[in-house]
């Protein structure tokens, strides 16, 4: 979690320079560790260009993983991401309506927020 952390006060610039390189690293190797909050902090990074090449593929994959454990934050981003789809870095994610409704479904569920 601490790794998490310090991404986030990079990314901020809460006590730390603002730099969003050091930022990306730091929730890499939280992220790695399997760290949701990290997961979906580097998925935004990817899908806004933050510290690293815009890359939508990745930011989903960031997304999932995070998703997956239940982070609702996650599940709204990919839900947004694979109903959109669009260009990314010389290739296409796909939009996939099917399985964003699902993600936005659990979103839902779990802010009770359902209609």
């Amino acid at each position: 979690m601490a790794q998490a952390c310090i991404g986030d006060w990079y990314h901020l610039g809460r006590g730390l320079p603002k730099y969003d390189k050091a930022a990306v690293r730091w929730c890499c190797l939280a992220a790695e560790q399997g760290q949701a909050v990290a997961q979906v902090n580097l998925g935004q990074c990817y899908a806004a260009g933050v510290g690293v090449p815009r890359d939508d593929s990745e930011a989903a994959r960031f997304f999932r993983l995070a998703a997956e454990q239940g982070l609702a934050l996650a599940q709204l981003r990919l839900g947004e991401l694979l109903l959109a789809g669009g260009p990314v870095a010389g290739s296409v994610l796909p939009a996939v309506p099917g399985e964003a409704a699902r993600f936005l479904a659990q979103v839902a569920q779990q802010t009770g927020d359902e209609e």
